[in-house]
């Protein structure tokens, strides 16, 4: 899978969210936030593009750019990647630090009680 950096995400969910966009149309959406200006945008495009994660197509005055990879397929792996690499692959041990921080709501508690009870119900 490719791997994206921190950076790039911003881009990307810019894409996911709504494709095509331009160049002049990602800027202005991420300015505020990141302080980015065109060329940086242009950069990190060239890079996604050459990583593949990216696609553009000649518009009529500016080149149109698309996201080339499934947000939930890019999810999953950056997900799997941290699971491994700040928890050495172990769910349990993630889920069991993430519980014990006290700003968990009794909603995202329930939330994780059912989503864990699917799963198991799926496998019987």
């Amino acid at each position: 899978m490719i791997a994206i950096s921190d950076a790039e995400w911003k881009i990307m969910n810019a894409l996911w969210e709504k494709s095509p966009k331009t160049i002049t149309e990602l800027t202005n959406e991420l300015a505020e936030s990141t302080g980015w200006t065109k060329h940086t945008i242009i950069t990190f495009l060239k890079r996604l593009d050459a990583k593949g994660a990216v696609y553009y197509v000649e518009g009529e005055r500016a080149k149109q750019y698309y996201a080339n990879i499934p947000q939930d397929e890019a999810v999953m792996e950056e997900a799997k990647n941290f699971l491994n690499k700040a928890f050495k692959g172990k769910l349990g041990l993630m889920i069991n630090t993430l519980v014990k921080d006290e700003n968990i709501s009794e909603q995202e508690l329930d939330e994780l009680f059912d989503i864990l009870e699917e799963k198991r119900s799926k496998r019987k």
